[in-house]
């Protein structure tokens, strides 16, 4: 071989070496996760052919075994079943609870923020007297007032979250609103609703969904606790919270009763909290 043929191929680019995509495994796991959990809230009857409200004679308290995969309660009622059916009422009102939140605190805290002046100030001012007040004893003060039900402490969770999302929304429109294709839209007519919808609303919805992937699992977390405090949904509804409720009297005997709903709490949160993490545009 000659000097300029070894030159030559000394200067050939080499192909650049292919970039491995990382599969994500918690990602794919945690919308599995969250695709069952709404498959059972959907369609309960394919994971179970037990009804969860009636019991059977003699099978109380029977720890897990292959008739009763995670055992029975306190009157004879298969744990499974009452925790898939229990799904439908769990993850309704944490969406109902999330969608009460993001609407009224989403668009409370853009328009305000992009009117701006005297509007924006007194507004933010209540924001702030609102998250000085703790999320918990606020549900709670909201669900007194309106009664103790499902409904009612879902209204009760989402108005509490109200001020996180006004907070949220407000710190996105302030970025938005220096922008130049603000001005740029009303430098061409554009009126001040016309450029709120078209360049304002659809900038901070991707943070806000972000966000709102988070507070679902917060919902679910804030729905137990007052179904736990006994302000949630009343016996014998299946919701998640109210049957770690009823089997904390039977901790000792009857281990099964709070473990299984409590993980299944814990793993729906993470998997939440993974999909928000994804939405928010992280990599890992």
């Amino acid at each position: 071989m000659s000097l300029t043929d070894t030159l030559r191929l000394s200067t050939r680019p080499r192909p650049l070496p292919r970039r491995r995509v990382p599969f994500r495994y918690g990602l794919w796991g945690a919308w599995a996760i969250m695709l069952i959990a709404l498959m059972a809230a959907l369609f309960p009857a394919l994971f179970t052919h037990y009804d969860p409200y009636n019991s059977v004679d003699g099978a109380q308290l029977l720890a897990p075994n292959h008739l009763y995969w995670l055992g029975t309660d306190q009157l004879g009622r298969d744990l499974y079943t009452r925790i898939i059916f229990g799904a439908r009422w769990s993850l309704s009102a944490a969406s109902a609870a999330v969608a009460v939140g993001m609407i009224f605190g989403s668009f409370l805290g853009m328009l305000t923020t992009f009117i701006g002046g005297k509007t924006e100030s007194l507004t933010m001012r209540v924001i702030d007297v609102l998250l000085s007040i703790p999320a918990l004893l606020l549900s709670l003060s909201i669900i007194i007032l309106l009664g103790v039900g499902n409904t009612h402490a879902a209204i009760a969770v989402g108005c509490a979250s109200i001020a996180n999302f006004a907070r949220l929304a407000r710190a996105e429109v302030l970025t938005i609103r220096q922008q130049e294709y603000i001005e740029a839209g009303f430098g061409s007519g554009g009126r001040f609703f016309e450029v709120f919808i078209r360049h304002v609303f659809p900038n901070a919805l991707p943070t806000l969904l972000a966000f709102a992937a988070l507070q679902f699992g917060q919902a679910i977390l804030a729905l137990s606790t007052l179904s736990f405090l006994g302000f949630g949904s009343p016996p014998p509804i299946p919701e998640w919270g109210l049957l770690i409720a009823e089997g904390r009297n039977y901790l000792a005997t009857a281990w099964w009763l709070t473990v299984f709903p409590g993980l299944l709490v814990m793993v729906i949160v993470l998997a939440t909290h993974r999909i928000s993490r994804t939405f928010s545009g992280e990599k890992r």
